[in-house]
């Protein structure tokens, strides 16, 4: 059997698994993956267990996937097919960037389990389409290097990282454990004022609204770092 390892589906040969191949498709394998990872999430898929889910055997299953991470780069990739790429001349490049984020955030939110993974190769055609999309815009906008790769690495950063801690916090710790916390920071108000007053341990913000206002502060400082001549 083939050695795990992310990545490895996007750059490795696909030619099939062979005319003796049993009838199961690539796609039905992605789909009940990403079924099974919004259900119970990453840390239950298995090789076996999505192999039943199909009702079939994880020999079956080889023929088309060799490795739980080939399974793992293909469910992320189908899920990024949801954020939908803004079209071109339609929106200005902060319009079409506030677009393509935000789809981006609601669909990390729609599969929690997905924001976790994102640290592995991403080379899968629907990830590389929208990050093609991000480049170009923040190029058509006059953002060059060396602030071109720091404009591209704080949006993706800055949605992938939002959208985990929202994750984590809606689907963790149960509410009498977060009273707790803010009961703690608020006993040691005087060593934590200002997380007693405004952390969020204490305070249930908005997380639309405070997601939105860092983006804006991420596209006001691209702007301000644009060429001169745009």
């Amino acid at each position: 059997m083939e050695k795990s390892r992310a990545g490895n589906v996007w750059l490795r040969s696909s030619g099939g698994a062979g005319r003796d191949a049993p009838p199961l498709s690539r796609d039905r394998i992605v789909e009940e993956a990403v079924a099974l990872l919004d259900e119970e999430g990453a840390g239950r898929l298995t090789m076996r267990r999505l192999a039943e889910r199909l009702g079939t055997g994880s020999t079956t299953l080889y023929w088309h996937v060799k490795t739980k991470d080939d399974v793992l780069d293909l469910a992320l990739d189908a899920i990024f097919a949801e954020v939908e790429i803004p079209r071109d001349g339609e929106r200005d490049w902060r319009a079409g960037i506030t677009a393509l984020i935000g789809g981006w955030r609601a669909t990390l939110l729609e599969h929690p389990w997905s924001a976790a993974l994102l640290g592995r190769p991403m080379l899968g055609p629907n990830v590389l389409a929208r990050s093609e999309f991000l480049y170009a815009t923040l190029l058509g906008a006059g953002v060059v290097e060396p602030h071109l790769t720091a404009a591209a690495y704080g949006l993706s950063n800055y949605v992938i990282g939002s959208a985990l801690m929202q994750a984590t916090w809606l689907t963790g710790e149960e509410p009498a454990v977060r009273q707790a916390a803010g009961e703690h920071l608020r006993a040691n108000r005087e060593r934590y004022p200002a997380l007693a007053a405004h952390g969020p341990l204490v305070v249930d913000g908005d997380w639309d609204t405070g997601f939105a206002l860092g983006l804006t502060w991420l596209l006001d400082g691209i702007q301000a770092s644009r060429a001169p001549s745009t």
